[in-house]
């Protein structure tokens, strides 16, 4: 059958108030009005298997899903890995009376089923059944997991310090030029450097990261490089080193503070003619790559130290961005965690639902010194070891906030820690416009400037 029948509601007309709802059934649509009546006001889209389902969700999104089974046939591993996939949507079971006594049944039912229904159905309570899971749904109003992933953005965030980092990016990714992107460790940079290449006119060609402090001093010449036939001992044939590759598109150095000083002459030399030799070579080839590096260490200071070229270190700043850490940018925590949680699902404890409000307020006085990497790696720990529903503070082995750690910290910090919040508010809200800002404040222009310096809210 079709993988998605729609049910023709009353006289054919378009209701704009119609609700959506996906039903998997082996007994089609025939079966679902047998079974559950007329469903009135619900656009209802039948499928007959679990990997139907799969592909309906791929493009759609359902608030509300049924699961319509009379003979077990719905009853498999990979229905219970479905339903955990998609825990966001609100299940509602109806099920043939004997199927109650199998374990895994009720196991599936009391993990991951808002209610349940046995045949023969009561029509009137199905259907208020189906009107809460929908209202709750409404409620929830996440983001449609299929509509997060076909956006083009790469880096997740709606904060001031995030939008200002996108606007640069977009001004900068037109221009064919290196950029250096700068950052603590774990904050993004390597998503920075996709996102630059994503939306430039090279998008079209590969993007090769490196990690230039994960390669031995040793190979890291003719890794980037490439060598010819008889360089050394083992070099039975030539190869393209990963700058050669990345021709056409976009070459990622990471921690580019630890290459040796020998191979930033080499990495000079291709930045100022766009030519390099390959090790044991003796012609040149010419590579139309884009340089875009990163670095957690601060270059002027390894340039005053003799660490790093200095001719190299300008040459590689054309266009500098910092990548702001995830202390700077709390109000995408929400956000964040929402990613993170829906990418992972497939590993959370059955009965997790979500991350508590305790455990948000817990994550924003957090100062997170590892930045996402830790947020990943603290909720993928949580999402496993969580006994509840929801995701506590001590899931995550954060302290949660309460009245003592208030006490502790001073009326001081409070106090700055509103007024920090409620001009990065102000400022998202208008679009980084100061002179708007400043009159939702109720404060001068120069009064704002001189908080955000306080507050270190780059303008």
């Amino acid at each position: 059958m079709s993988p998605a029948l729609p049910v023709i509601t009353n006289n054919n007309e378009v209701n704009v108030s119609v609700k959506r709802l996906l039903c998997i059934t082996t007994e089609g649509n025939a079966g679902v009005r047998a079974a559950c009546g007329e469903l009135r006001g619900w656009d209802v889209c039948t499928v007959d298997s679990i990997a139907a389902a799969r592909k309906v969700l791929a493009q759609q999104h359902y608030p509300v899903g049924l699961l319509l089974d009379g003979d077990g046939s719905l009853e498999h591993d990979d229905t219970e890995r479905f339903l955990q996939q998609q825990h966001h949507i609100r299940w509602i079971g109806v099920f043939g009376p004997d199927l109650l006594h199998r374990p895994q049944l009720r196991h599936a039912i009391a993990t991951h089923l808002c209610d349940f229904h046995t045949r023969p159905v009561d029509t009137v309570r199905l259907h208020h059944s189906l009107g809460h899971a929908h209202g709750m749904a409404m409620l929830a109003k996440s983001t449609p997991p299929h509509k997060r992933a076909s956006s083009s953005r790469r880096i997740d965030g709606n904060s001031v310090a995030i939008r200002r980092l996108r606007a640069h990016i977009d001004k900068i990714a037109a221009v064919d030029a290196p950029v250096l992107i700068s950052g603590e460790s774990g904050s993004g940079k390597e998503l920075a450097a996709q996102e630059i290449h994503a939306q430039s006119p090279r998008a079209g060609g590969p993007f090769i990261a490196i990690n230039c402090a994960a390669i031995p001093p040793s190979l890291i010449h003719s890794e980037l490089f490439g060598y010819e036939r008889g360089a050394f001992t083992g070099a039975a044939k030539e190869k393209q080193g990963l700058i050669e590759a990345a021709s056409g598109g976009s070459i990622f150095l990471d921690e580019i503070g630890d290459l040796p000083l020998d191979l930033q002459a080499s990495l000079l030399r291709f930045l100022q003619e766009r030519t390099i030799y390959r090790v044991g070579g003796t012609r040149t080839v010419t590579v139309d790559a884009r340089v875009i590096a990163a670095t957690h260490v601060d270059l002027p200071r390894a340039v005053a130290e003799g660490r790093f070229r200095e001719d190299l270190y300008y040459r590689l700043s054309v266009f500098p961005i910092r990548v702001p850490p995830l202390r700077e940018r709390k109000d995408d925590l929400p956000l964040l965690t929402e990613i993170i949680f829906n990418k992972f699902a497939d590993e959370k404890s059955p009965q997790l639902k979500g991350v508590s409000k305790q455990a948000l307020r817990a994550m924003a006085q957090h100062h997170w010194p590892g930045n996402i990497r830790e947020l990943i790696n603290r909720m993928r720990r949580a999402m496993v070891l969580a006994e509840h529903r929801l995701i506590m503070p001590e899931d995550l082995e954060l302290a949660p906030q309460d009245d003592a750690i208030i006490l502790r910290d001073g009326l001081d910090h409070s106090r700055g820690s509103a007024e920090r919040t409620a001009i990065w508010n102000s400022l998202a809200k208008c679009g980084n416009n100061i002179s708007q800002a400043a009159r939702e404040l109720g404060v001068s222009r120069m009064t704002l400037y001189r908080l955000m310096a306080k507050h270190s809210i780059a303008p």
